[in-house]
C-alpha cells in the first residue's frame, strides 16, 4: 500500500480522560485505506510530523480515529492539542509501519499494550473479530492506574460478546474498585511482571506489542522464556529502536540472570 500525503477533515475531538483525547478524521475512502496496526504522521508545521497509531480498522468509510496522550509540559504536545481544537482540516502522511495483522494466520493472538499503545491493538482486534471471530485473542493492557485505561469499557464489551476474547487489564496501583467481569482477568504490577506470573505459554501465538522500547523489550524477554517464536512477534519498536537479537535465546536469558 503506497503512502501518500492528504488533507482530511476533523469531525470530532473528545476528551477520554484529562490526559488522553480522541480525534476523529474523515477523508476520501480510498485515500484513508490502511492495514490494521499501521500508523500515520500528522503535520504540525513544515518541518514537524508526529506519528500516531491508527485506532480503527479500515472499513471503507473514509474515517480515521486517533488516541492522543496530552503532555502539557511538552511543546509539541501542547501545539498539537491547540491545533486539533481549532483546525478544520489536517495534513496527514499515511500509512506507515509493518506491524500489521497477519490475516492469513490462524494462530491465537497475544496483544500487549501500554497506555495509548491500545490504539494500535484496537485496530487489530476490530479487524480480527470481523475477519475471523473464532480466532482466540488475549489482550493485555497496562497502565499506572485504572483511570488510565481510558476506553476500558470497550475491551469489556469485546470480552462479553466474544467467547474467544479475553481482556487482561494490568495496573501498577490497586484500583479502588476491583476489576472483574466475564473473561476479564485483572493483574497488578508492571506488565512484564504480570506476564511472567500470569501467562503460562507464549508458543504458538502471534504476538503484537505496542509501547516504549523499554516496555516492549522487557516483555519480549519474559515471553522468550515462555516459548515465544522470534518469527511471530511484531512491534514498531523493532524498526525505530532495534536491538540484536530482537528476541534472546533461553540460554542467554539464563546466563544474564545467573541461573
Amino acid at each position: 500500500m503506497t503512502a501518500r500525503t492528504l488533507t482530511c477533515q476533523v469531525t470530532a475531538v473528545e476528551d477520554l480522560t484529562p490526559d488522553v483525547f480522541r480525534v476523529r478524521l474523515e477523508g476520501r475512502a480510498e485515500a484513508m485505506a490502511h492495514a490494521p496496526g499501521q500508523y500515520l504522521e500528522l503535520q504540525l508545521d513544515d518541518d514537524t510530523w508526529v506519528p500516531f497509531s491508527i485506532a480503527n480498522a479500515h472499513v471503507g468509510d473514509g474515517t480515521l480515529e486517533l488516541h492522543i496522550q496530552h503532555w502539557p509540559e511538552r511543546e509539541n504536545s501542547a501545539r498539537l492539542r491547540a491545533l486539533v481544537q481549532v483546525a478544520e482540516r489536517l495534513t496527514l502522511y499515511l500509512p506507515g509501519g509493518d506491524c500489521v495483522l497477519d490475516s492469513d494466520s490462524a494462530r491465537p493472538l497475544l496483544l500487549i499494550a501500554a497506555g495509548t499503545g491500545f490504539a494500535q491493538m484496537k485496530a487489530i482486534v476490530e479487524a480480527s473479530l470481523h475477519e475471523a471471530p473464532e480466532r482466540p485473542i488475549e489482550l493485555w493492557w497496562a497502565a499506572r492506574e485504572r483511570r488510565d485505561l481510558y476506553l476500558e469499557s470497550l475491551p469489556r464489551e469485546w470480552a462479553a460478546a466474544h467467547p474467544t476474547f479475553r481482556f487482561h487489564p494490568v495496573t501498577e496501583r490497586v484500583p479502588e474498585t476491583p476489576l472483574s467481569g466475564e473473561r476479564v482477568i485483572a493483574h497488578r504490577g508492571r506488565i512484564d511482571e504480570a506476564l511472567a506470573t500470569g501467562l503460562a505459554d507464549a508458543g504458538g501465538h502471534d504476538v503484537y506489542l505496542s509501547g516504549s522500547p523499554g516496555m516492549v523489550y522487557a516483555c519480549v524477554d519474559v515471553l522468550a522464556s515462555l516459548g515465544l517464536e522470534p518469527s511471530r512477534v511484531f512491534s514498531d519498536v523493532f524498526a525505530y529502536a532495534p536491538r540484536s537479537p530482537l528476541v534472546p535465546t533461553v540460554g542467554s536469558l539464563r546466563r544474564d540472570t545467573g541461573s
